[in-house]
């Protein structure tokens, strides 16, 4: 599984149709299924996109949870019965659902935001104004990250 990287802003088409970025379509080169797994955030006003490991991963952790869990109840119903599954078409374009367009406020113009494993797709001006935030945030408590070797 590849990383996902940068930022790219790609218009929607009249149809609904948004070009996956290349370097993104690239990072899923090796995967089963060609094409992109989409759903609603429940922590900002985006779509969450991966790979279908990684969300045949993400359906692993929950085989952690107690199946009776009120957790795993929320979690299931926001991620796994919210995602779709989006086809590439031949130029690698998908076409994102009204629902998952709306409930990131897009209307013309689509920002992919790589996440290491994941992507995000945000209105460009609502990401610019959480990533100022976010950097206000890391500069108050300067993190480190731990990288085994």
């Amino acid at each position: 599984m590849g990383l996902f990287l940068s930022c790219y802003e790609n218009r929607l088409d009249t149809k609904g149709r948004v070009s996956v970025p290349a370097a993104f379509r690239s990072s899923l080169n090796n995967e089963s299924f060609a094409g992109v797994i989409l759903f609603r955030s429940f922590t900002h006003n985006c779509i969450e996109g991966l790979s279908m490991s990684r969300m045949e991963k993400m359906a692993g952790a929950t085989d952690q949870m107690d199946m009776f869990d009120d957790k795993l109840d929320d979690l299931s119903a926001l991620v796994f019965a919210d995602a779709r599954p989006l086809p590439f078409d031949v130029t690698g374009r998908i076409v994102i659902p009204s629902d998952l367009l709306k409930h990131a406020n897009i209307t013309d113009t689509a920002l992919f935001v790589g996440r290491g494993n994941s992507f995000q797709i945000w209105n460009p001006s609502d990401f610019e104004h959480v990533q100022q935030s976010s950097l206000n945030n890391l500069k108050k408590i300067r993190p480190t990250l731990k990288i085994q070797q």
